[in-house]
Formats: C-alpha cells, sequence, structure tokens
C-alpha cells in the first residue's frame, strides 16, 4: 500500500506537470512490484494495465469538471470520438487477456519507448501553428473510427488516452485549450470501458489474488487514487515554476530506461 500510494504521488505530480499519467507512470511500477508480491507470471502485466484503468476513473472526473468549468470542452467533438471509443476500450481489454503476460510487458515497454521520443522531439509552437489554420475534423465515421483505434491502444496500455487524442486533435487544427479539454473528457469513457474489460475478462481467474476485482487490484488502486489526486494539484504548480521543456526531457529519459527494462 505504501508502494502504491507512492507510485500515486508520481503519476499525480507527472499529470499535472506535463498532463500525462496514467499507464505511462502507473503500469510499469506496478509490474515490477507484482512480481515482488509473487503474483502469477501470466496475469502480471493485464493486472498493471487493469489497476492503471481503474485509478483514471477517478482522476479523469477532477479534470472533465475543471476543463468543463472553463469552457474549452466541446462536447459535440468528445461525443462523436466516445462512441468509438467505449468499443475499441471494450477490444483492447480482449486483446489484452489473449496476450500472455510477457508479451504484453514487451508491448508496453516499446510503447513507453515511442512516447518518449514524440516528447523529445515534439516541436515548440507546432501545435498552435497547426490550430491557426481552419479546422479539418472529420465527420461522425471518421471520428467514430479515431476513436475506436483510441480506445483500443488506451485500454491495451492502460492509459487515459492524452498521448493519443491530443496529437490527434492538434492534426485537426483544433486549438491546444479545446484539444486537451476534449482529451480530458474523452478519458472518462475510455477508463470506464476498459477497467468494465478488465474486470469481465479476469473474472474467475484462478490465479488472482485475494482483493481481486477480475484484473483490477483494489488495494493497489486505492492507495494510487488517494495520492494521485491531490498531487496533481502540486504538479500543475510546478509546472509553472519550472521549465516545461527541462521537465519534459526528464521525464521522456526516464521512460526510455523503464521502456528498455522492460522490452529486455
Amino acid at each position: 500500500m505504501l508502494i502504491c500510494a507512492l507510485i500515486g504521488v508520481a503519476a499525480g505530480l507527472m499529470g499535472g506537470a506535463l498532463g500525462l499519467g496514467g499507464g505511462v507512470v502507473i503500469v510499469p511500477p506496478l509490474i515490477y512490484l507484482f512480481h515482488g508480491r509473487g503474483f502469477d507470471e501470466a496475469i502480471v502485466a493485464q493486472m498493471a494495465v487493469g489497476t492503471s484503468l481503474a485509478t483514471i476513473i477517478v482522476t479523469a472526473l477532477g479534470s472533465v469538471r475543471a476543463h468543463h468549468k472553463a469552457g474549452y470542452v466541446r462536447w459535440s467533438v468528445a461525443g462523436r470520438l466516445a462512441g468509438g471509443i467505449v468499443v475499441g476500450a471494450l477490444i483492447g481489454a480482449v486483446i489484452a487477456d489473449r496476450l500472455s503476460g510477457v508479451a504484453l510487458t514487451r508491448l508496453f515497454g516499446f510503447f513507453a519507448i515511442v512516447i518518449a521520443l514524440q516528447m523529445l522531439l515534439r516541436r515548440r509552437g507546432a501545435a498552435q501553428a497547426d490550430a491557426d489554420q481552419p479546422e479539418r475534423l472529420p465527420g461522425t465515421g471518421g471520428l467514430a473510427a479515431a476513436g475506436g483505434v483510441i480506445g483500443g491502444i488506451s485500454s491495451l496500455f492502460g492509459i487515459g488516452g492524452g498521448s493519443l487524442t491530443v496529437p490527434f486533435l492538434s492534426w485537426c487544427r483544433l486549438p491546444m485549450q479545446n484539444a486537451v479539454a476534449i482529451s480530458a473528457a474523452c478519458g472518462l469513457p475510455i477508463a470506464l470501458a476498459g477497467s468494465l474489460g478488465f474486470v469481465f475478462t479476469g473474472w474467475g481467474r484462478p490465479e488472482l489474488p485475494a482483493w481481486s476485482l477480475g484484473y483490477v487490484y483494489l488495494p493497489a488502486a486505492l492507495a494510487i487514487v488517494v495520492t494521485s489526486f491531490p498531487m496533481a494539484k502540486v504538479g500543475a504548480r510546478l509546472s509553472h515554476r519550472l521549465p516545461s521543456a527541462l521537465l519534459r526531457r526528464i521525464f521522456a529519459l526516464f521512460l526510455i530506461a523503464i521502456g528498455l527494462e522492460l522490452l529486455l
């Protein structure tokens, strides 16, 4: 519980300071922790991902409320994305259940490195330059299809989807404030559908430890939520005092190290 609380502190700080959280911060240490606790090798990665998604439900609620009050959530866009997101998230949970624990761990390692490289190579001002051009949002079918891809990948890796949704909406030339707010709104259906998917696909597995709800390990989820929620505010204040580029580079290098460790 203490280790999970510390994971929550790190997730809250990183999420508040960099806009990243969920699986990117929570899943790797949970994989190590569950291995150390002697959990079955075949379900360790699935439990880490399912538990991560469960914690995102609480943090996403607070984030959506804040962005909605600020008036930046375009619900017409979020709603059209959400339909595909729910379907994709459920499919992602089924795929994760079919993969071996080792395969899922290595896939997450590869994903962590990709996200890190994206952070290191992101050009300052590029998103805003695109946002100054006319919007190019696809129709309802296109947004639903994009939501399906975002939901599937997010559920597979236990993330809130911000690292996928924000770049997509920036490519659609939405202002960054709207892209981040819509991404936050889409994080809730990702977390809800993904968590339910991991609960049902893991239901009744004999290898599961006590206090598990499917692949969601309730003690870890509770400890992470208790600390990550308040620390997100601290992280947001920290981002105002330290250079965001420096924070981004430090976190990206950390992700590369973790990704290589999981791959090897």
